[in-house]
Formats: C-alpha cells, structure tokens, sequence
C-alpha cells in the first residue's frame, strides 16, 4: 500500500510540474507583444510567473506534509480568514480597484486576490461540514450564499459559478440525498438568472453567446478572436511564438485565453495533448479520494479535484463557444498569481492525503 501511495504522490508532482512548466512557455510566447509595449522587455509576465511558481512548488511540498487532520481541526479558523479577506477587498480605500472591479489586496509581496484562496478554504471547510450527515439544504446554501454574495459585491460572476458548482459537486460525491441536491440546483439557476438580467454586460454576454454574429465588434469580439486563433491553429499548429492573435488581437491572450494560444500554436494535437493531461491529474486526484480511509481526506481530495476540473471545464467550454465567456482562468497554464499559488496548495493538500493516509 506505500508503494502505491508514493506512486500515486510522484506521478501527481511529475504531472503538474510538467503542465506547470508548459503554462510558462505558453506565458511567454502569449506575452511577448504586450510585455514589451507596456514594460519595454518580453521577460516581464513569465519573469513575475516563474517566481510564483517557485512560491507555489514551496507550498505544495509544505502543504504535502500536513497530515489530514490538521486541516479539518482549522477549517473553521481558515473559513473565518477567507470572509474577512472578501469583506476587506471591496471596502474602499483597502481593496484595489480594477477596470471597476475590487478582486485584489495591495500587499508588500505583492497582491492577493482573496476569491482565488476562497476557493481552497471552501473545499477544506466543505469536507468537515459535509462529513457529517446531518447538514440542511438551509444549512447549505447559507454557506454558499455568504461566499457567493461577498465575490459579487467584486464583482465577479465566474468566480460565483466556479464556488456555486465545487459546492454542489461536493455536496453529491459526499453522498447526501439526491432529493435535496435538486433543491439547491433550482435555487442556483434562480440566483444566476437574476444576477445576468441585473447586469447589462452579464445580459450582452448572454445575448452574444446564443447569437454570435451580433456586434461583431463590440460584445462578440473577444470570441471570435478566439475561434480565429483555434481556427488557424488547424491540426498541428501554426508553431511554438509563431501566434499572430497575441499581437494585440485576442483580448486577455495570458490569462482567461492562453487556450486559444495553445491551439494557435500547437494546433488540435497539442490542444488535445494538454487536455489529456489535465483529465489524466484530475483522475489521479480522485483516484486519492476513492481510496481515502477516512472521510474527510476523500471529501479533500475529491474537493480538489472537482475545483480543477470545474475551472478546466469552464474555461474549454468558453473558449470553443459552449458557454458564455465568464474570466475563468486554465489552472497551472494561466498567468496570475494568486491562482497559481493557491492551486498548487489544494494539489499539495491531496497530495497530504495520499502520504498520510498510505493508500
């Protein structure tokens, strides 16, 4: 059985440094165009990545050894941290306002977007509260209500929906009443529904979505810019730096759509490579769940993976128009760093569970 967990552990770590690498090559040929316009060097966006990434190696080999247990005893301290940071970062004057938006804390290390850290705070909170069997449907969506409510006083509707469907998937795999699961999906599409009709961009968003061709060069811009660049990228790619939608044509080419890079560059079989890579670790993730002796480690692994395949999910299907585009960023491929970082914690909490739990 330690054999197995030091395999799972070691093909987990491999796995994601491996995509993790690939993310900072795609950074940099993503950013070269808008690095050097705006800060006079190409090495700008991949230089502040490579230094998160070493961050976020350190805290997953330390978040690896934090046995299961310590992390259920503080879920509730952690829960206290993540609201307050939320509460903070729409207060004027401390949150950091952003093309209309307070997402980020001004930090002296640099800034902290508290809805990214939310996301591991809730898995590890959920997996206490779900182990127990005797949670309400009020019970439930309160917890999500409160969370959901903070990050779109932001604003920040993706962020909503990723929380909203980690809670909900976690809420089934932990095995309560399917009966009750219905309930919370209605009042989720209820929410949501009501959220996109207050808000005009949300309802242009929408509107675009199910008609593409309306406003070619308004709201239907962003994804058109990204089927040309998938489009162009054909089977094997036009070649690595050779992507002419990053030249000031695909709006956010490092962030919510380096995908559209990826198959610029690296075509359908790269495209196709990188999503099988990212199957691959998720099912490795529940894999450690699946096998978990106790029930806060399986809800803990699982929440992780359920967290990295909902954000990979979103984002695919925006970028290959099955969804609205909603500013959800590609785990470990993405520029940010509060992602990044807070990404490669959760891996190395499953991977905590994996090493302790000696599967």
């Amino acid at each position: 059985m330690k054999k197995t967990s030091e395999y799972i552990f070691t093909k987990i770590l491999v796995l994601t440094l491996i995509l993790l690498g690939f993310g900072l090559i795609m950074i940099y040929s993503a950013s070269v165009a808008e690095a050097l316009r705006d800060f006079g060097t190409k090495w700008y966006f991949v230089s502040l990545q490579l230094k998160w990434a070493f961050i976020g190696v350190a805290i997953l080999l330390l978040a690896s050894r934090v046995p299961p247990k310590a992390w259920e005893k503080y879920a509730p301290a952690l829960l206290l941290l993540g609201l307050s940071l939320l509460i903070l970062v729409v207060i004027p004057g401390i949150g950091a306002k952003v093309q209309g938006a307070r997402r980020w804390l001004v930090l002296p290390v640099g800034t902290l977007q508290p809805s990214e850290l939310i996301k591991f705070i809730e898995v590890v909170y959920l997996s206490s509260l779900l182990s127990k069997k005797n949670v309400t449907v009020p019970q439930f969506l309160a917890f999500i209500g409160v969370i959901g409510g903070l990050i779109m006083l932001e604003p920040d509707l993706g962020t909503t929906i990723v929380v909203t469907l980690i809670a909900i998937t976690m809420y089934y795999t932990s095995g309560h009443p399917l009966k009750n699961l219905a309930v919370i999906i209605g009042a989720g599409i209820i929410a949501g529904t009501i959220l996109i009709a207050l808000a005009p961009y949300r309802l242009a968003r929408l509107t675009t979505f199910l008609n593409p061709a309306r406003d070619p060069l308004g709201s239907s811009y962003h994804i058109r810019q990204v089927i040309l660049a998938l489009g162009s990228g054909g089977v094997g790619g036009v070649g690595i730096g050779k992507s002419r939608q990053k030249y000031e044509y695909l709006p956010e080419s490092t962030t919510d759509s380096i995908f559209a890079v990826v198959g610029e560059e690296m075509g359908f079989i790269g495209a196709i490579i990188l999503i099988a890579g990212f199957i691959y670790l998720i099912s490795l993730l529940f894999r450690i769940a699946t096998r978990a002796k106790n029930t806060f480690s399986a809800n803990l692994a699982g929440g992780i993976a359920t967290w990295i395949g909902v954000q990979v999910t979103l984002n695919l299907a925006a970028m290959v128009a099955l969804t609205p585009l909603t500013g959800i960023p590609l785990p470990l491929v993405s520029y940010g760093g509060s992602a990044l970082v807070t990404v490669l914690l959760g891996i190395g909490a499953a991977l905590g569970v994996a090493r302790n739990e000696k599967l």
